[in-house]
């Protein structure tokens, strides 16, 4: 009989025996959600608002902010939703549509990453046609594109996860959101060949990334040392170093996660580093932007000064 028509819901298990410490956790990732979206959504109306930061490096900082504040606005609420209720259920359409934009945004947060790299290694190594080389359109274009990069690619394997037989109803995802391998696991059928294709889809999306990124701080790194005054050399690369930061963050914890053979296999240590990319990163990111950055807090004081 047609299996897959039996499963309409999932059971999301969430975190590993915490179950004692249910309000305080709440309370937490709550915290750490408001203060997510506080700091990217100040991040991207600053970005808006000052004429200061109306560079490619803000305006791709700008994204990220944006593509923050969805990421974890695809995880968190559900999650903490789940703390309150007593049967922690997401319905099947509910769970695909999680695993699709995880992906997705996540992807083209890889890609923007690489641009953002891209843009300060033309602003470093050529500043003198730096202007016309990213000029507004093309920024746009390239921002657009990296959306685009996580959008469409990501579509293939969530139709194929969707089409998946699921034979248990109430078929308990081990994770606190729709990832990909606790998800496959729950599959009543061979899904070797589909965590195969992840696999390669992965590792295209996170190492041609960070190949692109490494190949531009490699450049980046030899221009600055070609500068012959320290204060230059630090100048140069101040406008590196948040990105920098930013980047490590993102690349050690979804190498670790999703650039192995096999998803399934390893689901212990998968929730603890997921906390990194869902909580940690999107919180991180806009104070390691705004506290670095001496123009970011200008135009913040601006912003609060008008309010």
């Amino acid at each position: 009989g047609n299996q897959s028509s039996g499963v309409t819901e999932f059971v999301l298990a969430g975190f590993p025996n915490l179950n004692s410490t249910k309000a305080e956790l709440f309370s937490v990732f709550l915290l750490v959600y408001l203060l997510t979206l506080t700091g990217n959504v100040l991040i991207v109306g600053v970005v808006k608002a000052d004429t200061h930061l109306q560079t490619p490096m803000y305006f791709f900082l700008g994204n990220l902010s944006c593509l923050e504040i969805l990421l974890t606005s695809v995880i968190i609420p559900k999650m903490l939703s789940n703390f309150l209720s007593r049967q922690h259920t997401i319905s099947f359409a509910a769970c695909i549509t999680q695993f699709y934009f995880y992906f997705f945004l996540g992807a083209s947060e890889f890609l923007l990453l690489a641009a953002m790299s891209v843009d300060r290694y033309l602003a470093i190594c050529c500043p003198l046609h730096y202007p016309l080389l990213m000029n507004g359109a093309v920024c746009f274009r390239v921002a657009l594109a990296c959306w685009m990069g996580g959008i469409f690619p990501v579509l293939g394997p969530t139709v194929a996860v969707a089409l998946l037989p699921f034979c248990e109803q109430d078929a308990v995802v081990q994770h606190f959101f729709c990832d990909s391998g606790p998800l496959l696991r729950l599959a009543c059928t061979d899904t070797e060949k589909l965590e195969e294709t992840d696999f390669v889809l992965a590792s295209l999306v996170i190492v041609s990334s960070l190949m692109i990124t490494a190949v531009s701080y490699g450049h980046i790194v030899l221009a600055v040392l070609r500068i012959p005054s320290v204060s230059g050399r630090q100048k140069a690369f101040s406008t590196c170093t948040s990105h920098l930061m930013v980047v490590t963050l993102f690349y050690g914890s979804a190498i670790f996660l999703y650039v192995r053979p096999s998803q399934s296999g390893s689901v212990d240590t998968n929730w603890a580093v997921t906390v990194v990319t869902t909580f940690v990163t999107p919180l991180m990111n806009p104070f390691i932007y705004a506290l670095r950055n001496e123009r970011v807090k200008e135009a913040l004081k601006d912003m609060f000064r008008k309010v």
